[in-house]
C-alpha cells in the first residue's frame, strides 16, 4: 500500500470535484488541457502518474526538439513544463518515500536543463537550520536592482514557482528561494518536519545567508498564502526593506480543505503547534503590499483588514473583486505591483 493512500484518494477525488483546485497549477504552468484529461480520466494514483508522465515526456520530446534548432528560449518553456508535469506526480504523494524522490528528481532534471539555457547565472544551495540541509535557487540577473527572496506557500515547492523568479529576474531583481521544513526537496529528501520554531529559524536563516551572499542590495520579500504570513513574521527582520504579501494564512478565522489539513498531518513534526503564526502585535516590521482575493474562501475579508489596520503607516492593500485564495489569476499583475513596490524604496 502506498503511504498515505487516504489522504490521495481524498486529494484526487477533491481535484475531480472542484475546479478551484486546479487554479495554482494553471496559474504556475500546468495546460489546461492536461488538467482536462485529469479530471475526465483519472481514477486512480497510477491514472494520475501515467497522464502526467505522458504529457512530461511529449514536452522533454519538444524541448530537444527545439533546441536542435537553435530555438533556446522555447527548449527552456518546454523543459520548464516538463518539470511541472513532474512536480505535480511528486506534490500527490504526501509521506517522502522512494516514489516521492524519485519523482521529484525527475522535475529537478528537467528544471536543470532548462537552467543551462538562461543567461542568468542559476545556483543550487544549501542552507542549515538545526543541522539539517534546506536545498535553494539563486538566480543573478545582467542587472541588479535588488534581491527578492522568495518564501513558498507550505506544501509548494521552489521548482513550482519559477515563474516568479523569472519575472523578477526581468525586472533586474537577484531571486532566492528555498524550501524550507516540511517543503519540497528539503522533506522529500532529508525529511525535515516543519513547526512554527523551526520555521522562524528558517526564515531568519534565509534572510542572513542573503544578505551575506549579496551585501550591497536591498532585500525583499514575497510570499504567498501561508509563506505569505511568514513574510509578514520576517518583514520585522532589519535587513529587510519591503514586502509582499498574497493570500497570508495567519491564525484566525480559516478554513482550510480536509485533504490539505491530512497533508499537513505528514509534513509537520509537532501537529499541536500548527504553522500558524499569530500576529498579536506589530512593534516593527518594515512597509507591507498586501493583495487578498474578495472570493477567498480560506482567508476572510474581515480578517485582512483588522490585519491591515494593525501595520503601521506604509502600507497598501490591493483586493481582486473576482479572485479566491492565491488570487492565481492575476498573478502576473501582482509581480508587476510587487516589482513596483519594491522599487519605490527610496533608501
Amino acid at each position: 500500500m502506498v503511504m498515505g493512500s487516504s489522504t490521495i484518494e481524498k486529494t484526487m477525488l477533491t481535484s475531480f470535484l472542484i475546479g478551484g483546485f486546479w487554479d495554482r497549477w494553471i496559474a504556475n504552468g500546468i495546460p489546461e488541457t492536461t488538467v482536462y484529461e485529469l479530471r475526465q480520466r483519472v481514477n486512480s494514483l497510477e491514472d494520475w502518474i501515467r497522464i502526467l508522465q505522458k504529457h512530461a515526456d511529449v514536452y522533454e520530446q519538444r524541448a530537444v526538439c527545439n533546441l536542435n534548432q537553435h530555438l533556446v528560449e522555447e527548449a527552456e518553456n518546454f523543459y520548464r513544463l516538463a518539470g511541472m508535469h513532474y512536480n505535480l506526480i511528486q506534490w500527490m504523494f504526501p509521506e517522502t518515500g522512494d516514489q516521492k524522490r524519485g519523482w521529484y528528481q525527475r522535475c529537478k532534471d528537467m528544471h536543470e536543463q532548462a537552467d543551462r539555457l538562461v543567461k542568468d547565472e542559476i545556483m543550487n544551495v544549501t542552507i542549515q537550520v538545526e543541522g539539517n540541509n534546506c536545498y535553494g535557487r539563486i538566480r543573478v540577473s545582467e542587472r541588479l536592482k535588488g534581491c527578492v527572496i522568495i518564501i513558498n506557500p507550505i506544501d509548494s515547492s521552489k521548482e513550482e514557482l519559477v515563474k516568479y523568479e523569472g519575472y523578477f529576474a526581468g525586472m533586474g531583481f537577484v531571486t532566492v528561494s528555498f524550501d524550507g521544513p516540511g517543503q519540497g526537496e528539503t522533506y522529500a529528501f532529508n525529511q525535515y518536519k516543519a513547526t512554527r520554531q523551526r520555521w522562524d529559524l528558517f526564515v531568519d536563516a534565509v534572510i542572513d545567508f542573503t544578505a551575506l551572499q549579496f551585501p550591497g542590495l536591498h532585500l525583499y520579500l514575497f510570499g504567498t498564502c501561508l509563506g505569505g504570513a511568514w513574510t509578514i513574521q520576517g518583514s520585522s527582520h532589519p535587513k529587510v526593506c519591503r514586502t509582499v504579501s498574497v493570500s497570508p494564512v495567519i491564525d484566525g478565522d480559516t478554513r482550510v480543505p480536509d485533504y490539505f489539513q491530512e497533508r499537513l498531518l505528514s509534513i509537520i513534526d509537532d501537529s499541536k503547534s500548527g504553522l500558524l503564526l499569530r500576529m498579536e502585535s506589530f512593534d516593527y516590521v518594515c512597509p507591507i503590499l498586501l493583495v487578498h482575493g474578495r472570493k477567498d474562501t480560506i482567508v476572510q475579508g474581515d480578517y485582512i483588514y483588522d490585519l491591515y489596520t494593525k501595520l503601521p503607516m506604509d502600507k497598501r492593500l490591493i483586493q481582486y473583486v473576482d479572485e479566491g485564495h492565491g488570487c492565481n489569476y492575476k498573478i502576473d499583475a501582482i509581480l508587476k505591483a510587487a516589482g513596483d513596490w519594491y522599487l519605490s524604496d527610496t533608501r
